[in-house]
């Protein structure tokens, strides 16, 4: 922690400087108040210590302009013209402490440590205060990248060259593939993981609010505007800034960061203050910035400075042979949140899952362990009860998987789903253990048929009985009476049962 001493008389300077130092705390000094703006702006101290009587500019003065740039930095007085007038002043106009002169060295370090800590608070609580607001909630633990294929192995790989450095990050991949976990990891395992960690969305927010919760803004800079707000750049100083979805940020903004991450300094709204900062950037896109520099959207120069350590997250579907361990995984993170035993999903349900395209990633496949995990019955979880799910995933539009279902078998010491290409050989099956052991053909067939195969071999399975079906199904009476109407041949099958 730095603290700031301002004293006209040098020798008082260096002796306060040297006593903080014998402290253990990092020491600036300065010999006026313009001076002691500039270092406040360059190098955001903890605390500041300053002597009240001084020429140009008082003590007072430098306090009052000390609160219009940062109204949470402590100030300590000192003075030898102590009165009661003057104290009470002092404190009215925001000062933490007042100490008069001649003090012992143990009465400075107390109110300076005092004050230290304070602003330790402060900034602790406007970070917790962002992150609420942000709805982003941070785990106590590290996170982690689970997954053992070859893909996932090189990325953790090149995570780990990555962290120790302090250059910018852009993370790129499909949406729920888990761009924020690898942004998590990077800072979690850098030099800068005893600080904060701030996210925020740059699309969901409007132009100027977006400007504001990035640089801050002054007290009045706009409507609405009644206090002044630190910006993550202030809050996150000395820690890691993710910006999400980096590609939704307006063209006027993106001159503003551009400054940020060549200049480190910046300047809240309303504000001609230039505060400086030292914060990592961590930014994350799901969509092809290069197209969008050519576009014309996105600025080049801002797309260099942000390309510095590229990373790519791959899909799901092109390292499924994580599916199975994730699914695991994500089982037990459900069981151990509800407090319950974890489930386990029987090998046909793996393979199913494992076969299926995941246009949602990692998101998705989290969504559904955990629908099954709280609604599928019985302590396994069968491939009938999450077919339907799979399906309703799937965006309407799309009529069959964009690549064939072909899940033969899955070895959970193995992890392995064999598939064959599209040829005019037999397509091979995903056989369910449904009753009547229909098998299903899994290749160039839609998710539609599959599902009405699985809920014709759940009612033969319970004769009929639609609210056996449903709860084995995981779904509701309702929902399955509105299929069976859909499919009239499933109506005339149901009616014969």
């Amino acid at each position: 922690m730095r603290v700031l001493v301002v004293d006209d008389k040098e020798l008082m300077r260096d002796s306060v400087t040297a006593t903080l130092t014998r402290a253990g705390l990092q020491a600036a000094a300065a010999a006026d108040g313009p001076t002691a703006l500039r270092l406040i702006a360059d190098q955001r101290p903890a605390a500041v210590i300053t002597d009240l009587q001084m020429p140009g500019m008082t003590g007072l003065e430098l306090l009052a302009e000390i609160k219009r740039i940062d109204e949470q930095l402590p100030v300590v007085l000192m003075t030898a013209y102590a009165t009661v007038q003057t104290a009470v002043a002092a404190m009215k106009s925001g000062a933490f402490d007042y100490i008069m002169k001649p003090f012992e060295g143990d009465q400075l370090i107390a109110a300076i440590n005092r004050a230290v800590e304070h602003a330790r608070l402060l900034r602790e609580n406007a970070v917790l205060r962002t992150r609420i607001e942000s709805a982003r909630p941070r785990g106590s633990g590290k996170p982690s990248l689970v997954g053992p294929s070859a893909v996932m192995q090189s990325l953790r790989e090149q995570i780990g060259r990555i962290a120790p450095s302090q250059g910018t990050v852009l993370i790129s991949g499909e949406s729920g593939v888990g761009k924020e976990v690898v942004a998590q990891l990077i800072h979690a395992t850098s030099a800068r993981s005893g600080a904060a960690m701030l996210t925020l969305n740059c699309a969901a927010l409007s132009h100027s609010l977006l400007e504001s919760e990035l640089f801050g803004h002054e007290k009045g800079a706009f409507t609405g505007a009644d206090r002044l707000r630190k910006g993550r750049f202030e809050l996150a100083d000395g820690g890691t800034l993710l910006l999400d979805e980096i590609s939704e940020i307006p063209p006027q903004v993106q001159a503003k960061l551009l400054r940020v991450l060549q200049e480190r300094a910046f300047e809240r709204v309303g504000s001609s203050v230039t505060q400086r900062t030292d914060v990592r950037v961590i930014a994350t896109t799901n969509r092809n910035l290069d197209e969008a520099v050519r576009r014309g959207a996105f600025r080049q120069d801002l797309f260099f400075r942000l390309n510095v350590l590229p990373i790519h997250v791959p899909p799901l579907r092109d390292r499924r042979e994580d599916v199975p361990v994730l699914a695991e995984y994500f089982l037990g993170l459900v069981a151990s949140r509800e407090g319950r035993p974890p489930r386990r999903f029987d090998q046909q349900a793996v393979a199913l899952l494992t076969a299926y395209e995941w246009p949602g990633n990692v998101r998705e496949l989290f969504n559904i362990c955990e629908r099954a995990s709280i609604l599928a019955p019985g302590s396994t979880i069968s491939a009938a009860a999450i077919a339907p799910w799979l399906h309703a995933a799937m965006p309407p539009s799309i009529e069959s998987p964009p690549r064939a279902l072909a899940a033969l078998s899955y070895d959970k010491e193995s992890p392995h789903v064999s598939s064959a290409p599209c040829s005019d050989a037999p397509a091979p099956q995903v056989v369910l253990p449904l009753g009547e052991q229909i098998a299903i053909r899994a290749v160039d067939r839609p998710l539609e048929d599959i599902e009405r195969d699985v809920i014709v071999a759940t009612l033969h399975r319970h004769k009929g009985h639609r609210q056996r079906t449903a709860a084995e199904l995981g779904i509701g009476v309702r929902t399955l009476g509105l299929k069976l109407r859909k499919w009239k041949d499933l109506s005339l099958v149901a009616a014969d049962l």
